[in-house]
């Protein structure tokens, strides 16, 4: 059982354990250390605009180059943009300071390995032993140098090598909306740079304001600009981003599910959809699983986290895969999910079909879903709770086929999360909040 990691990566509230100053010193020294494998490590340390990024990055980077590593800083940056950087550097390891679509007193350390990918458990294990069995410190080395380069241009290059030559966005009208996190310069400029005319939204990060009833999170103030501006479509990210819900041309909110649902068909029709399957989790939709029936398109299904999408997708062979949240991966194109290249690759599917978002969104049906997010003063095992176990066992007995009931623990917060699909939201909502009662008074 893993204490510091959860299902990405060390997250918790800043000035408490583990997002302290004192644990990302120990964080930078492990890194450096288990990485640099007795060499003089290189290190890649993006952050987003939380105002305890600075605080963290600081710590993190005494950490690592009292171990002797060089560090580079690259700012504000995308997670997706610090997992490419590591590459291309010839980093060992990189560090993205982020809390993805948490508020802005909450962050947390993401750590990706040379290849650009996230760790696997037995590499998170072993982290966690040196921190937290504080091995002792190497001593008689010389420190790391801190090289602080801000390298937009490199990721904006990347992005548009994912792009037909010649293609352009001019003609369309997008909203974006970057949730005041870390893609609010980089977005509006490959939008603006591939001819669309652009409107933006949360691109003022002042350090609290990060995911602020904005983003991917709370889509509803981009669904009515893209109507009162009648634009075309428009894109909202998370405070890292690495998620994107899209909005169509009528307001309606477009989910990952629909996007891997549109994603999958044009590579299907590309002839590019290896081995004809996707990969997605127990959240997805019912909606999604039928229309990719109807493609005769196989799922594999993995638990909540863009790590076993990831694992799923090498070992079954994927090139797509994601969650409906938003996380979208397409292995092909890079090793971990990215917001900015899933719109991009949404755009594709528009210009290679000729339809508008509206249009190839009809593909898959929702069901509705109720989510209810329970909070919990411990993760008690709910599987040997009786009362749990028979109200869930009522509700799906009810829904039969037609239906289905999802209860799980949050993997970064002290939450339980309950998620009940119906034909009717009527249904769904009544369901949920039966399970909800009885997990309240059991937990």
């Amino acid at each position: 059982m893993k204490e510091l990691f959860g299902t990405d990566g060390i997250r918790g509230k800043v000035n408490l354990e583990p997002m302290t100053i004192e644990t990302a010193l120990k964080v930078g020294r492990t890194v450096a250390f288990y990485f640099g494998a007795g060499q003089q490590a290189k290190i890649v340390i993006g952050r987003d605009t939380r105002i305890s990024g600075t605080m963290l990055e600081a710590a993190i980077t005494a950490g690592a180059t009292s171990m002797g590593a060089d560090v580079l800083l690259t700012g504000v940056l995308p997670v997706s943009g610090v997992a490419r950087m590591t590459v291309t550097k010839g980093a060992q390891a990189g560090i993205m300071l982020s809390a993805s679509h948490n508020p802005y007193d909450d962050n947390g350390i993401k750590i990706f390995q040379k290849h650009g990918g996230k760790l696997s458990d037995e590499v998170e294990i072993a982290l966690e032993k040196l921190i937290l069995e504080k091995f002792p410190v190497v001593g008689n080395l010389s420190p790391g140098q801190v090289l602080t380069k801000p390298d937009d241009q490199n990721y904006l290059a990347f992005l548009k090598e994912s792009l037909p030559p010649g293609f352009s966005l001019k003609g369309l009208k997008i909203i974006l909306d970057c949730a005041h996190g870390a893609t609010y310069r980089i977005a509006p400029q490959i939008f603006k740079d591939l001819g669309a005319v652009i409107e933006t939204m949360g691109i003022s990060p002042d350090g609290t304001n990060i995911n602020a009833d904005c983003g991917s999170e709370f889509p509803q103030k981009l669904m009515q600009q893209v109507k009162t501006s009648k634009a075309d479509l428009g894109f909202a990210f998370d405070g890292d981003g690495d998620r994107l819900i899209a909005v169509d041309g009528n307001g309606r909110r477009i989910s990952g599910d629909h996007i891997l649902a549109i994603c999958a068909q044009d590579l299907q029709k590309q002839g590019k959809l290896k081995n004809n399957l996707i990969v997605c989790t127990v959240m997805s939709n019912l909606g999604l699983h039928k229309a990719l029936r109807a493609l005769k398109i196989e799922t594999v299904i993995v638990p909540v986290g863009d790590r076993y999408v990831l694992e799923a997708m090498q070992s079954k062979g994927a090139v797509l895969g994601g969650e409906d949240s938003g996380h979208i991966i397409f292995s092909s194109l890079h090793t971990t999910g990215d917001g900015i290249l899933t719109a991009l690759c949404l755009l594709k599917a528009m210009h290679n079909s000729d339809q508008s978002l509206a249009q190839l969104a009809d593909i898959m049906a929702v069901y509705p879903q109720v989510l209810v997010n329970v909070p919990v003063k411990q993760k008690i095992n709910l599987d040997k709770n009786s009362a749990v176990q028979k109200v869930i066992k009522i509700v799906e007995t009810k829904l039969g086929h037609d239906g289905r009931v999802l209860v799980r623990y949050s993997g970064t917060q002290l939450l339980c999360r309950i998620m009940v699909e119906a034909p009717q939201y009527s249904q769904a909502k009544e369901y949920c909040n039966q399970i909800a009662t009885v997990l309240t008074k059991e937990v």
